[in-house]
């Protein structure tokens, strides 16, 4: 018989294994202590690295003249330096058919702040006769608005424009008539001014309420697989602004093609158009949740109106106390996705106003206002 043989021990290149044991860890590490000036930074970290701002727009296919020139100026406003101004603001902008039942609460919010926010007040039925002096003056050239159409798109976009005129206006806000603030002014200021997100809703809903409503005449500029939905109540930087105003390609996509009872599809672009559009041309740029609560557990297709019974301290509370952000899919599957509220990575509430409150609530708001701004 012959003699068993034992394996000789290893005397393999050392060296392949340092090398390979040194790479796992400078990767480890980036992503735990990313650089700050570093290509290292722009592909481990976020939205904190300074190179990170320098948008890359990388195409899967090849463009069509029009995305082409979309492109080059999409890049050329989100390469631009952050505007830098002394007196920064937020431009508070109300869509509203007609009358601000809540101006009286809004006037204890913002009083002596006078040079820290503008006011735009969009009414599309009526001109509203407004109570408060912060509002006089501050209506805007207003058309008719139809829920679920491109004129609330419309509407929209020239809120932004007119807001956009005034370059200390650096954050700027959608509000309705029925919207109500849930902290103080300083509180909402800071969170705003200093974010380096828009606070846009955003996610993917492969069901008949999401991916259900595309329609391929978008194509090729829009996939179906950058589809997405999310609530219209934005709140977002000025760079995001001036690139809704650029935009004519998307938005004409929207216009044409995401409409109700289009080829037996309800699309309504006010749901839809600014998450496609952000998901496409800045996705790292955006919070993925929107700034305003609204609570759809009724299940109908308009959320719950607050009357003044429902008015409390408790209600008030538990509204500013949610820090998670959920987004639940409209098919069979009812997928739910949950996502923490960060602010430059803490987290912190997700919610700085509210909807939808009946004109009746605005007694006791008021009444609870100085104490429930500052609940935590």
């Amino acid at each position: 018989m012959s003699e068993s043989r034992q394996r000789p021990p290893f005397k393999g290149p050392r060296w392949i294994i340092t090398l390979v044991a040194l790479v796992t860890l400078v990767v480890i590490t980036a992503l735990i202590y990313p650089p700050r000036n570093s290509v290292t930074c722009y592909m481990f970290s976020g939205p904190g690295c300074q190179l990170y701002q320098q948008f890359l727009f990388v195409p899967s296919r090849e463009l069509t003249d029009t995305e082409a020139a979309a492109q080059v100026v999409t890049n050329e406003i989100m390469n631009l330096p952050e505007s830098k101004t002394s007196n920064p603001k937020i431009a508070f902008m109300f869509l509203t058919p007609g009358a601000l039942p809540f101006e009286p609460l809004w006037e204890m919010f913002l009083r002596g702040h006078e040079n820290k926010f503008s006011i735009y007040v969009h009414a599309s039925k009526k001109s509203p006769a407004h109570t408060s002096n912060y509002f006089v003056g501050r209506d805007i050239h207003s058309h008719k608005v139809a829920w679920g159409q491109i004129s609330m798109v419309d509407a929209e976009r020239r809120l932004l424009a007119h807001a956009l005129i005034d370059p200390d206006n650096q954050h700027f806000v959608l509000l309705s008539d029925s919207c109500v603030p849930l902290f103080d002014f300083n509180y909402i200021y800071n969170h705003l001014i200093y974010a380096n997100l828009s606070f846009i809703d955003c996610f993917e809903d492969p069901g008949p309420h999401g991916n259900g409503r595309y329609s391929q005449h978008m194509l090729p500029e829009v996939e179906k697989k950058d589809f997405r939905k999310g609530s219209q109540w934005f709140s977002m930087k000025r760079r995001h602004a001036i690139v809704v105003m650029a935009d004519s390609l998307y938005y004409t996509k929207f216009k044409l093609y995401c409409r109700p009872k289009m080829e037996g599809r309800n699309c309504y672009a006010d749901e839809h158009y600014f998450p496609t559009l952000f998901n496409m041309i800045d996705p790292i740029g955006i919070a993925n949740w929107s700034v305003t609560h609204v609570d759809w557990s009724e299940g109908k297709w308009h959320p719950r109106l607050y009357n003044a019974r429902d008015i409390t301290p408790y209600l008030l509370r538990k509204i500013k106390s949610i820090q998670l952000a959920y987004h639940v899919t409209s098919d069979l599957k009812k997928v739910t996705t949950v996502r923490p509220c960060l602010w430059k990575g803490e987290q912190r509430p997700c919610y700085l106003f509210a909807r939808k409150f009946n004109p009746e609530t605005l007694d006791r708001l008021m009444y609870l206002f100085p104490n429930y701004t500052s609940l935590v």
